[in-house]
């Protein structure tokens, strides 16, 4: 049975979505569709909310254009900067239709190493979603090195929920939620609705994407989860493929499917 969750009564009131690779990209070249299905989604959810959005997908982008060794860091990030503007292209043109604005926002590791670049960049968000603008936010792979990157956009997106003040974040990828056993391998698995400790041996999986432009796999949506749990935020886990889940639970407040990393205190 579905269940209500009152995001009013969990005073919701800006919203983090991520969404991965596997998501935005099919047959080597971005998944217009599913796209355009994600920013429809995104517009009626931004009538109600302050949406940032962090979005994977440049790598992806630029491969379709130049076929490159992507394990080479360089040529990954040459495939980031081919990519990137391709991607920010697409997304303008589809926002354009429901008469949304969106801006690029290019951050690293460091931008939260430091207090003054994090007020800088928290600033900027601060004035475009004043202005409902929806920013754009992906890591600045051309310049990451390795010393200074979060690897993977599951954890950069629970940064800006933390640091940009949002009260939840949304990972939208290619599965449904996390499971007691993996459904892949059985089939009494089980979805785990709501979740409010992620055991530790959970958190020191190996990753294991399956995708072949993914960084990270479920392990590393698991330490977003984690990271934002220990500061009290919320997390929603859920498929982007099919976004009846989310648009269930954030749209109608029925939480039907997808699960829900929620602080022990929090419920």
């Amino acid at each position: 049975m579905p269940s209500m969750i009152s995001l009013k009564r969990h005073a919701v009131k800006r919203i983090v979505i991520k969404v991965g690779s596997a998501v935005l990209t099919e047959n080597n070249r971005l998944a217009k569709e599913r796209m355009a299905n994600l920013v429809e989604f995104l517009s009626m959810l931004h009538e109600r909310y302050e949406i940032i959005l962090v979005s994977s997908g440049a790598v992806a982008a630029g491969y379709t254009k130049i076929r490159l060794d992507k394990s080479d860091i360089a040529n990954k990030q040459a495939l980031a900067a081919i990519g990137q503007p391709l991607l920010m292209r697409s997304y303008q043109k589809k926002f354009e239709k429901h008469g949304i604005n969106v801006a690029q926002v290019l951050l690293s590791a460091d931008d939260f190493d430091s207090r003054r670049r994090t007020a800088h960049a928290k600033n900027a968000i601060e004035v475009l979603l004043q202005k409902k603008v929806i920013p754009i936010i992906n890591e600045n792979d051309v310049t990451a090195t390795e010393e200074l990157v979060f690897g993977d956009n599951d954890q950069l997106s629970a940064h800006v929920a933390y640091y940009f003040d949002a009260d939840m974040l949304v990972i939208l990828t290619d599965i449904d939620g996390l499971y007691d056993k993996d459904p892949n391998k059985y089939e009494d698995a089980k979805l785990l609705k709501i979740v409010e400790t992620i055991p530790q041996e959970l958190l020191e999986t190996e990753c294991n994407p399956t995708y072949s432009f993914a960084t990270g796999g479920i392990v590393t949506k698991l330490k977003a989860a984690q990271f934002l749990l220990e500061r009290g935020k919320k997390m929603f886990l859920g498929s982007g493929f099919d976004l009846s889940d989310a648009k269930s639970f954030l749209l109608e407040n029925v939480h039907r499917g997808g699960t829900l990393f929620i602080p022990c205190d929090n419920t």
